[in-house]
């Protein structure tokens, strides 16, 4: 199960799950509306974007992928309708920084036409209920512009060396492990992940977690449970990162056995 599967239900089709090509070949009939596909899952699934693409296309049945933190690579925006999927959707926050409750939709015109019938100015559709207002569909205009325009190496480099300072800041308490990745799909950015002996230093992932959030100013982080958290320094302005180093660094000492 996927946990976007009550919006797709809202629209009053059936969801059926398919794990293999086999399953999606038996599971095409003449009602089968369109293929949904979560991009983050694909290296998890069994089966993966050219399957799925073959057989789909094979059937005449339309795909939709969801790519909604797959920018950046500012080459992702146009990566998959090149790849064959019909329809490419991406959130208009996160990696395009544009308004949180819009987004944007691309792919082939009959398709695109045939979503704008549930958006305004038609009252009476089930898109009223997700209604984004003409300021929200201007303000992702100018975002999607904005980022294509940018000079996205000096981003990566900014992000670096943002993530860079945090680790430098945390990476020599005794018993801290610290390692940088950058994840193949979804939120594809440079990502410190802390692990830590809670021998040597007396806090759970959740409590630093509560920590950094009570403070000031309150900082979000992901990750948690034991002994680990996560950080990304990609939607900070230039300088934040020295407060989220400065703020670990003090909660960590106070831990320190």
């Amino acid at each position: 199960a996927i946990e976007y599967a009550q919006a797709i239900e809202n629209c009053g089709v059936k969801v059926v799950y398919v794990d293999t090509a086999k399953e999606l070949e038996k599971a095409i009939t003449k009602n089968t509306a369109m293929y949904y596909f979560v991009n983050f899952l694909n290296y998890e699934g069994e089966i993966q974007w050219q399957e799925v693409l073959d057989i789909c296309q094979k059937n005449g049945v339309p795909t939709m992928i969801d790519c909604a933190a797959d920018v950046p690579p500012v080459e992702n925006l146009f990566r998959f309708q090149q790849m064959g999927f019909d329809m490419v959707c991406f959130s208009g926050g996160k990696g395009l920084r544009g308004p949180q409750s819009a987004g944007i939709l691309m792919g082939k015109k009959k398709y695109i036409d045939a979503a704008r019938l549930n958006a305004p100015p038609f009252g009476d559709t089930i898109g009223r209920g997700m209604k984004v207002n003409k300021e929200e569909i201007v303000g992702m205009l100018a975002a999607v512009e904005d980022f294509l325009s940018r000079d996205h190496e000096a981003d990566w480099n900014l992000w670096e060396g943002q993530i860079n300072l945090v680790q430098n800041a945390v990476k020599d308490f005794e018993g801290m492990t610290t390692e940088i990745k950058v994840p193949e799909l979804a939120n594809v950015v440079p990502t410190l992940h802390l692990n830590w002996d809670t021998s040597k230093i007396k806090i759970s992932g959740d409590q630093l977690k509560e920590a950094m959030r009570n403070g000031h100013p309150s900082i979000e982080i992901a990750g948690g449970g034991k002994n680990t958290v996560s950080i990304t320094t990609w939607m900070l302005k230039p300088g934040q990162e020295r407060v989220v180093a400065s703020r670990l660094n003090e909660i960590l000492t106070q831990k320190i056995t």
